[in-house]
């Protein structure tokens, strides 16, 4: 078991009535994306404990100001591909509370008919990707998206998302290179909550600003405050506009933190509860909220009618999973292969 190690604490941010930046439609956004992924994930947490869900369940709880931010700096047709703690970002980008709430149940009318569960949500008409159970594999899985695009002659980008720990993965260099080398349109994002499985940055690497890994590929990189989307979209313009001009790589490690263990599984006693009590301070939703009231961004009704709503639909989604059958035992020999035609292909 790792031994219990204290992380440095981050800057409490102060509350203002400064002018904001963004429109009340923006802050609201992102409020509405935060708060369903916050009570999508407690809902998945309750029917765990009643068994409703089965095998391995990572809640994003703490990490939404990422997928917020994400949102608002990304087009619909660009590609997302993450790792399994993945449930907030399949829901930002557009997949609906019923159907993953149903892939948490493993039932019919999931994302993926019940057989990808927790850790593999996907869509292809969303443009999201996954989703992936092993650490790290959706690494090379991104770059190769990446190449697709570049193949096509689009200006999309793909956001490869992974954890700190996957960062220590052989195939992250191998594909850092290959990306530098081919001038790839693609953001790598490095979710940092600190941890891993349970075991701190610092006592992984001698190199715990993870993003300097990017120096040694001369990839453009940056470090970024993920408790904030503010500044996980400021980040992201940035970097999408750097890769879409035509200028290869990215790589963002932003800096976030998860309230709850690594799984379900994990009673986290590897962190103390001031360090714990110190990042709630900080808690993303709670801190937007008070920054939209104390700025007069939006009244306290908008607010408390968006709760309603958010509480209503994960409600129902919740009925939704309940309600949704079984796949059929036929459905074992379905989706295990797919045959395309590609035209540039020649015999």
């Amino acid at each position: 078991m790792a031994v219990a190690t204290k992380k440095a604490p981050a800057k409490k941010r102060k509350s203002s009535t400064k002018k904001t930046k963004y429109s009340k439609d923006t802050y609201l956004k992102w409020y509405e994306i935060m708060l369903r992924v916050r009570k999508f994930e407690e809902r998945a947490l309750m029917a765990y404990s009643q068994q409703k869900i089965r095998g391995f369940c990572h809640v994003y709880i703490g990490q939404e100001a990422i997928t917020a931010g994400m949102t608002s700096a990304l087009t619909q047709e660009d590609k997302v591909v993450t790792a399994y703690r993945q449930h907030g970002i399949a829901l930002s980008r557009g997949l609906s509370s019923n159907s993953c709430m149903a892939e948490l149940y493993g039932r019919a009318d999931g994302c993926v008919n019940g057989k990808g569960g927790s850790m593999h949500f996907f869509s292809k008409e969303l443009n999201y990707f996954g989703g992936n159970g092993i650490v790290g594999a959706q690494i090379p899985i991104g770059t190769g998206i990446a190449f697709a695009e570049k193949y096509r002659g689009t200006k999309n980008v793909c956001v490869c998302m992974f954890g700190d720990g996957a960062s220590r993965q052989g195939a992250l260099y191998e594909s850092f290179n290959m990306a530098m080398s081919w001038n790839l349109p693609v953001l790598y994002i490095c979710e940092n909550n600190g941890y891993a499985m349970g075991t701190s940055v610092k006592r992984t690497s001698n190199v715990t600003e993870i993003h300097q890994v990017g120096d040694a590929f001369n990839m453009p990189n940056k470090a970024v405050d993920g408790m904030s989307p503010e500044s996980v979209h400021e980040a992201l313009e940035e970097a999408v506009s750097h890769i879409r001009s035509g200028n290869g790589p990215y790589f963002l490690e932003i800096k976030t933190y998860r309230y709850r263990g690594h799984s379900v599984s994990d009673p986290a006693k590897y962190r103390t509860k001031e360090e714990l009590e110190h990042y709630k301070e900080l808690d993303p939703i709670l801190v937007t909220e008070e920054k939209i009231i104390k700025n007069k961004i939006a009244t306290q009704k908008e607010i408390d009618d968006i709760k309603a709503n958010i509480k209503a639909e994960i409600a129902e989604a919740a009925e939704f999973a309940e309600n949704s059958p079984l796949p059929e035992a036929s459905e074992l020999y379905t989706d295990n292969y797919v045959q395309e035609d590609y035209p540039y292909i020649r015999d």
